[in-house]
């Protein structure tokens, strides 16, 4: 006879990776990758890009300047840094602009894969891309990012950035067949890295409360483990709690505080980034959706998907037939 199968004890139960688990609802590609180049006295003022924006630096100095950041970052060969995207900022080859080179706005449509500033030649070389996310999840990372990171040349996410930006430049200037699926594939190791810096590199003026942190916290891991594994059961607070071995009124507290929403709020948001999945990439009957979230009822499914995206899910999901992976605001 088969001896029974042991659980294995809770505190040496695997440990959940949630950023994967983020990452695996997250729709996102590199838009625009561009090489910046610059050579003598120069610099170039670009307009705040909406996005999370990441920069890497393969030869010379640069100096960046954010809007309202006091002071201008220096970046040597090897570094890199992650903005968030929401403020304008500029490239130079000093603190401060030179006069002659009065920084000239660059707009999206004119960059290009190349950018130069200055004499001829190349003191400087910046790689920068873009990463466009679905609505949901780029609203969360332009929360969680502080104005500016830098990414020293020693740390571990640098040469990978580093890395990717150049093959994703590579990619969109060869057209070689598979690119555009070459950069699909390249923008979620990107957004990795950017996660890593992110959760490795927080001081101690951490940025505003987000889910990163949520993640992370080991008080919290119990209660998201449970919403995780088995989100269509309906939890309660008191459950959760219980988990996290805290109080209802600590645990709310607490996981407000780092993920910026209520406990249940979180899971409703979590069931609606599931559906959204399920209808861009299946065929599963809106039924079978529904049961497989905890709704009771395709009308109650229905009218939870709308309130959140603004579509019905049948919308939803032939819109997204007509532009995959580019979920609706939720």
């Amino acid at each position: 006879m088969a001896a029974p199968r042991s659980s294995p004890a809770p505190g040496n139960a695997p440990r959940r990776d949630f950023v994967a688990d983020a990452l695996e609802l997250t729709a996102v590609r590199c838009a625009s990758p561009r090489c910046v180049t610059g050579a003598g006295a120069w610099a170039l003022a670009f307009p705040a890009p909406g996005r999370p924006t990441v920069q890497a630096v393969v030869r010379g100095t640069v100096w960046l300047t954010v809007d309202s950041v006091e002071q201008p970052v220096r970046l040597e060969a090897g570094e890199a840094a992650v903005l968030a995207g929401d403020r304008p900022h500029g490239l130079a080859s000093g603190p401060e602009p030179p006069v002659a080179d009065a920084p000239a706005p660059v707009r999206p449509s004119t960059a290009g894969p190349f950018l130069h500033a200055g004499v001829e030649g190349r003191d400087a070389v910046v790689l920068d891309g873009r990463l466009e996310l679905d609505p949901a999840a780029e609203e969360l990372l332009v929360g969680a990012l502080p104005p500016v990171l830098r990414l020293g040349a020693t740390t571990a996410e640098a040469p990978a950035v580093r890395w990717l930006l150049a093959q994703a430049l590579c990619e969109l200037a060869s057209d070689r067949p598979g690119a555009s699926f070459a950069l699909g594939n390249l923008a979620p190791l990107l957004l990795v890295q950017v996660l890593r810096a992110l959760l490795t590199h927080r001081g101690a003026d951490n940025h505003p409360a987000d889910l990163l942190r949520a993640l992370t916290d080991e008080r919290l891991g119990p209660a998201l483990r449970l919403m995780h594994d088995d989100p269509a059961r309906p939890w309660t607070l008191a459950e959760l709690a219980r988990a996290a071995a805290m109080s209802r009124t600590s645990f709310a507290q607490r996981f407000k505080e780092l993920a910026g929403v209520p406990p249940l709020v979180y899971l409703r948001r979590r069931r609606m980034r599931l559906a959204q999945r399920a209808l861009r990439r299946t065929d599963a009957p809106l039924s079978a959706i529904a049961a497989s979230l905890g709704y009771g009822s395709d009308s109650a499914f229905s009218t939870a998907f709308k309130r959140t995206t603004g579509l019905s899910p049948r919308h939803y999901r032939e819109a997204g037939r007509s532009t995959p992976d580019r979920p609706a605001p939720g």
